[in-house]
């Protein structure tokens, strides 16, 4: 079963086994596209700076939570997500959010297990 989910970035929930899969291709494709935009104005300043952001993760990574370069690397990353995609929020209208609760309540309905016989088959 997969499920659209309208909006300015149409979505899609798509139920699996284990649960469900949210798609929200479309919502990276718009920050991609922002990213490369960004990139074009600048290409070897915006290449620094993603390089420098690699470095400043490892280091982050070597030094633990509480480091200088997690916070550093944090608030550079937030930085990132809000210029580049509206802080990591995907907007749901009405009718989306309409859809996106159906969606979620048809995936959650119990439903039997694969492999699962019929009560009484042998």
């Amino acid at each position: 079963m997969t499920y659209r989910i309208d909006g300015p970035f149409p979505l899609t929930v798509r139920a699996t086994d284990l649960g469900a899969e949210l798609d929200i291709s479309r919502f990276l494709r718009a920050v991609f596209l922002e990213l490369f935009a960004q990139a074009a104005e600048d290409p070897e300043g915006f290449g620094e700076e993603l390089a420098d952001l690699y470095a400043l993760s490892q280091s982050a990574q070597v030094q633990g939570r509480d480091s200088h370069a997690r916070h550093e690397f944090d608030e550079l990353m937030n930085k990132l997500i809000d210029g580049l995609g509206d802080g990591g929020v995907i907007p749901l209208y009405a009718t989306g959010l309409r859809q996106l609760r159906d969606a979620v309540a048809e995936i959650a309905a119990p439903r039997p297990v694969p492999g699962q016989r019929e009560a009484g088959a042998a």
